[in-house]
């Protein structure tokens, strides 16, 4: 199987209709290894989640998975991904499912998550794969292989999928603020290129209906021209059948960014945006991405264990032991208990879902 052509990206896109959603990850959970295991993995409060996002018009999310839990327990945790699948197409709610990530704890465990560093941004989250099989990629190959082609094999024709994100911040050093540097190993990034093209060509192999993507998020020029891609965001353009994104900025930059990606010639989706304190809010984005038809998913659903309403600088000055203004909230749509943090937040998403919102 061949990578998409610009025609098929963009008939697949034009029959999606608005395309609105969220990173997902419940609020019990610190990270997709608490979302996925077989003793944490909470149906009810996925159902009750999935059902706040399509009563504000979302209709698609964002989810991570993860190798370990396939090395753990391949069946069951495809069985658990098809219960979630049901759950949110119940809800009206596709699904894009991303299989690697290079943010954040280089060293994920299996078993219980530790709880969240108090007052810490994301404080749980960890990369995908780790640092031991990106430092030794050789020995793991064959089980990452295993992993990718058993997880797009299964669901390749499931029309509850919406697309493939093959890897998530691929080119990211790892974050944190430098928090996890001294246990990142030297060879990520070389491993990084070897392996992003390598698990592009598994997910084709299992010939999946739905499109693959990798999104760009780093530097100013994404253009075809440009001379300032490296080679990782040229591997993700260069493969992707849809092009994706992240911006995290003011309006005016988010806009050049599309524009830049326009260029490419393949539909736009932006798989995180929205925070607040950056300058990138709702308010600002999703008329452009209405005037410009991206698909919008924003970081963060719900308020919980990943305590991303607190902004990245948490981990150098933690919100732990001084409350934080609402008005402050990083990321995240709702409380807790799924009330809004603004309504004219769900106002505008209503209405960009609606196809109603004017650019």
């Amino acid at each position: 199987m061949t990578r998409w052509t610009e025609r098929q990206a963009q008939t697949w896109f034009d029959a999606q209709g608005p395309q609105l959603g969220a990173n997902f990850v419940p609020a019990n959970a610190i990270n997709m290894l608490a979302m996925w295991q077989a003793d944490s993995f909470d149906t009810a409060r996925i159902d009750l989640e999935l059902g706040w996002a399509a009563s504000l018009g979302m209709n698609r999310m964002r989810v991570f998975l993860h190798d370990l839990l396939w090395e753990q327990d391949a069946e069951g945790f495809l069985s658990r991904i098809d219960t979630y699948l049901g759950i949110a197409a119940r809800h009206g709610i596709k699904t894009m499912l991303v299989l690697f990530d290079s943010c954040w704890n280089p060293l994920p465990k299996l078993g219980p998550q530790r709880p969240p560093i108090p007052g810490v941004h994301n404080s749980g989250w960890c990369q995908a794969p780790g640092a031991e099989a990106l430092s030794d990629l050789d020995a793991h190959l064959p089980r990452l292989q295993a992993y990718v082609q058993g997880v797009v094999g299964r669901f390749a024709g499931d029309e509850r999928v919406w697309t493939w994100d093959i890897w998530n911040e691929p080119d990211n050093p790892g974050g944190g603020m430098g928090f996890y540097d001294a246990v990142e190993t030297p060879r990520k990034m070389a491993s990084v290129e070897r392996l992003l093209p390598l698990a592009f060509e598994w997910a084709r192999k299992a010939s999946p209906t739905q499109p693959l993507t990798s999104g760009v998020w780093l530097g100013e020029d994404w253009a075809p021209a440009s001379t300032t891609l490296n080679t990782i965001q040229r591997i993700q353009l260069e493969q992707s059948d849809v092009t994706s994104f992240h911006d995290y900025s003011w309006p005016e930059k988010f806009e050049a960014r599309v524009r830049q990606l326009q260029a490419w010639g393949r539909p736009l989706l932006c798989t995180e945006y929205m925070a607040r304190g950056n300058g990138s809010t709702f308010d600002g984005s999703l008329p452009i991405a209405a005037r410009h038809n991206v698909a919008m998913i924003n970081w963060g659903f719900v308020d919980g264990l990943s305590q991303t309403k607190f902004p990245w600088d948490s981990w150098i000055r933690p919100y732990g032991h001084h409350p934080q203004p609402l008005w402050q909230w990083f990321h995240d749509v709702l409380h807790g208990d799924g009330k809004p943090y603004r309504e004219r937040e769900v106002e505008l998403l209503r209405a960009f879902a609606a196809g109603k919102l004017v650019g």
